[in-house]
């Protein structure tokens, strides 16, 4: 039996839920910023601000793995702010509803500025590395990190592959496809063409372990961002066709357990003195 079509028209990327953004990619993202931050080669007693910081994971770390003198953490959807507050020590941190492509902070007024998994979805990112070049200090440092949309971040990968397979134009709403600068080369540009010096990108390999299929498959059910979002508009009838692909399509082991690799690609620049 044909299945009906999926729905037409355009799809907005969603951002309302903390909860359900962390058990979605929430949750990895703590695990890059492990490696992302001693990368930077930071001393403490910095002043930083988190540009889309989301529920604060990356802001976390900071704390954690930085001594700062002080994080901003910002971001604009004021459901991950809400959260974000909840979470980080007041007077060492603060947080903000702002866009990223309009910091409210002062020219030259911060040492890092940092942003994860965020710059991608910005209508104008160059605008919004353009503002972490213009709150720097001279000598200053500026860092985001994105996932590797087009191949290493395998629970994204298997999903839009699963979903391209079995409705064509679900191909166009894939982030591998969308978002051309989730690429070291293109992040590298975008650093360089904002006047940043000694410009450098990497690659962040981290475990994404589930314990079983519906520990993979849950979170896409929560409604937050492209993936999530184009299921929440799916069907009964293609909701479960796209389930039962991924279920066979996915390494799962003997145990029901399913190992990936989530890739993100990290770039770095000095603020011109």
């Amino acid at each position: 039996m044909a299945l009906p079509p999926p729905p037409n028209g355009p799809m907005s990327d969603v951002w309302a839920s903390g909860q359900a953004y962390d058990a979605y990619v929430g949750r990895w993202s703590r695990l890059v910023a492990r490696e992302f931050l001693p990368w930077l080669g930071r001393p403490n007693g910095l002043r930083w601000v988190d540009v889309g910081c989301g529920t604060g994971a990356l802001s976390e770390a900071i704390l954690g793995a930085a001594a700062p003198r002080h994080v901003l953490a910002v971001d604009r959807a004021p459901a991950y702010v809400a959260v974000a507050h909840r979470q980080l020590p007041v007077g060492v941190a603060s947080c903000a509803v702002a866009d990223a492509q309009s910091l409210p902070a002062r020219t030259g007024s911060v040492d890092v500025v940092v942003s994860a998994l965020v710059l991608n979805f910005v209508p104008r990112p160059d605008v919004a590395v353009g503002e972490m070049s213009r709150i720097l200090a001279s000598g200053g440092l500026a860092a985001v990190y994105v996932w590797d949309y087009a191949g290493g971040m395998q629970l994204l990968r298997y999903f839009w592959d699963a979903a391209a397979e079995l409705d064509s134009g679900a191909a166009e709403l894939d982030e591998g496809r969308r978002f051309p600068m989730c690429r070291p080369d293109a992040l590298e540009a975008l650093f360089r063409d904002a006047g940043f010096f000694a410009v450098e990108s990497r690659a962040i390999d981290v475990p994404t372990r589930f314990g079983n299929f519906d520990e993979y498959w849950t979170p896409f059910l929560g409604g937050q961002g492209p993936a999530p979002g184009y299921v929440a508009r799916l069907g009964e009838q293609r909701r479960a066709a796209l389930r039962d692909r991924l279920r066979a399509a996915l390494p799962v082991a003997g145990d029901g357990s399913i190992s990936l690799v989530s890739r993100a690609w990290a770039v770095r620049g000095i603020r011109a003195r």
